[in-house]
This record gives structure tokens, C-alpha cells and sequence, in this order.
């Protein structure tokens, strides 16, 4: 019989990994198991939505929600939200064509997020430096030692 590195006879699979399985199956059960059902069809009936848009408007939208024959769509701003409210029929037509049973739409405007400008942090005082090259030179492992010099050499002045 054939064996592996391990011990194992070469025809046997070797053991799945149990951790994300694991994690997906306990998140499945219970309560966050409708909650993460909800989310999944939610976004798939946005991608649905979305798809049955002209794709000027489809850019600018995202369904948010349905509940009691509402559609909740996101708009990115009170212009859009202003012109989709005199097109509400577009909307609703789309939603249905989804398979959305929708008899209502309610815009909401959510500003796209912009992230935050990279800011550089304060520099370094002198005693930071010394402590960060003290720990470099106390470490056995080179990788660390690098990293700790390069910090502490990112904050001098030049």
C-alpha cells in the first residue's frame, strides 16, 4: 500500500479544513441563518432590479429593502431622488419584471461614502525612535528587526 508524507494510505483524501465550514453552517442555523437568507436574496433581487433599469439610472440606484408592497430604493442624492420621484412607474415596472411584488417605492438619498484622505501621522519623537530601535536589536527574528528599523527610520525628519 502506498502512503503519503503523513502516514495516510495514498487513495485516502485527506481532512477538510473544519474552520470556514464550520463557521458558515453555525451562522446558518438559528436566527442569523434567516438574517444571512434575507441578506442573500436581497442582494440578488437587487442585481435583478437593477438589470431591468436603463443603465444611467441603474448606476445611481440600489434596492434596499422590500416590506408590505414597498420597495426601498437608495438614491446617491435629492437631484436623483427628485427626478426618480416623477418616474416612480419606471421603478415599480422594474421591480415587478424582478419578480418583486412591489405596489409602492419610497427613495431614500444615502450620499456615497468617500473614504478618508490619507493623513500623515504626527512624527516620531526622538525617545519613540530609541524604544523602536532597542526592540529591533532585541529580536532574534531578522524580518521583525527590519520592520522595527524601518519604522522607526519613517519618522525622522529630513
Amino acid at each position: 500500500m502506498l502512503r503519503s508524507k503523513s502516514g495516510r494510505p495514498a487513495t485516502e483524501t485527506p481532512p477538510a479544513s473544519p474552520g470556514p465550514r464550520r463557521a458558515a453552517r453555525a451562522a446558518a442555523e438559528g436566527e442569523l441563518g434567516a438574517l444571512l437568507a434575507r441578506a442573500q436574496w436581497l442582494d440578488a433581487a437587487d442585481t435583478r432590479f437593477r438589470q431591468q433599469l436603463p443603465a444611467a439610472v441603474a448606476a445611481q440606484v440600489r434596492l434596499a429593502n422590500v416590506a408590505e408592497g414597498t420597495a426601498v430604493v437608495l438614491v446617491p442624492s435629492p437631484a436623483w431622488k427628485a427626478r426618480l420621484r416623477l418616474d416612480t412607474a419606471l421603478l415599480l415596472a422594474a421591480a415587478n419584471a424582478a419578480g418583486i411584488e412591489a405596489r409602492a417605492v419610497t427613495l431614500k438619498v444615502v450620499p456615497p461614502t468617500v473614504p478618508a484622505p490619507d493623513r500623515p501621522g504626527a512624527p516620531l519623537s526622538a525617545g519613540a525612535r530609541a524604544v523602536l530601535e532597542a526592540a529591533a536589536r532585541s529580536v532574534a527574528d531578522p524580518e521583525l528587526r527590519a520592520q522595527l528599523l524601518r519604522l522607526a527610520a519613517s519618522g525622522r525628519t529630513r
